[in-house]
């Protein structure tokens, strides 16, 4: 097969820039570094079902935490700010407890009482 004019490559042109790679992705919520598997989600900051369609990845169990303790309604009003969700005090304590943990670490979030009802 050849190669378009375009396409080729003379002997005298510079080296290809190489994309160095950049750092580890990070938790949009917790800031931890996002290990590849099945310990990471992705999440829409705005619900998919009040007509989000951007997601980001995030641990699962910073995923699970958000979704105990706010409605979709509450969670489009926050959309991607996500100090103002660290700010909560209830994320705020989540994110101090889970940054003790390392970042495959997974364990159940329960939903609220307030959330159940509904």
């Amino acid at each position: 097969m050849v190669a378009r004019r375009s396409l080729r490559v003379s002997p005298d042109a510079p080296e290809p820039l190489v994309p160095v790679p950049s750092a580890a992705p990070r938790c949009p919520l917790c800031e931890r570094p996002l290990p590849a598997g099945p310990t990471v989600d992705l999440h829409h900051p705005v619900p998919r079902s009040l007509g989000g369609t951007l997601t980001v990845p995030m641990h699962r169990i910073c995923h699970r935490k958000l979704h105990a303790s706010f409605s979709e309604r509450e969670l489009a009003g926050f959309g991607d700010d996500w100090a103002r969700l660290r700010a909560q005090p209830g994320i705020a304590a989540f994110v101090r407890w889970v940054a003790r943990r390392p970042a495959e670490f997974y364990d159940g979030s329960s939903r609220t009482k307030r959330l159940r009802s509904r």
